[in-house]
């Protein structure tokens, strides 16, 4: 099983048990963090994509380590003109570790936002049916004038 989910401005490919480098984290070290935009979730050959995010997916990690990555030299030049610009930085890293993905983790609010969409669905037919019938006029009006 594995997942694709962003992580600070970044789309990552993980699963389970996995050590991921991403930018720096504001939680502290030791400390648990959850990602909701998943994006793509595979559990053994069935992919759920999500538009953009899958609803109720979510993946759980663990903070390692706060770091710095190794250093990039940033060099200027423009040729037979005597410039040259040497500049350099380490970037803030987190390590973390993937330790769960869950394919349907918020039950309360997948139940809310059901509720939520049953309440704006009409009950019954006789109340969807004046819509669908006020729509057929229009239709043959705009069929003749053509």
């Amino acid at each position: 099983m594995y997942a694709i989910v962003e992580i600070a401005g970044q789309q990552f490919k993980v699963s389970k048990d996995l050590k991921v480098y991403v930018h720096r984290l504001a939680n502290e070290e030791g400390s648990k963090v959850s990602f909701d935009k998943v994006l793509l979730l595979d559990d053994n050959g069935s992919v759920t994509l999500g538009a953009p995010a899958i609803e109720g997916a979510s993946v759980e990690a663990k903070v390692l380590q706060h770091l710095k990555g190794d250093k990039v030299i940033v060099f200027k030049k423009k040729r037979r003109k005597g410039y040259k610009k040497r500049n350099g930085h380490r970037q803030y890293l987190t390590q973390i570790v993937i330790e769960g993905i869950t394919a349907a983790g918020g039950t309360k609010k997948a139940a809310a936002k059901k509720a939520v969409v049953a309440e704006e669905a009409p009950a019954t037919e006789a109340e969807a049916a004046p819509k669908a019938k006020k729509a057929a006029p229009k239709a043959k009006k705009e069929a003749k004038e053509e």
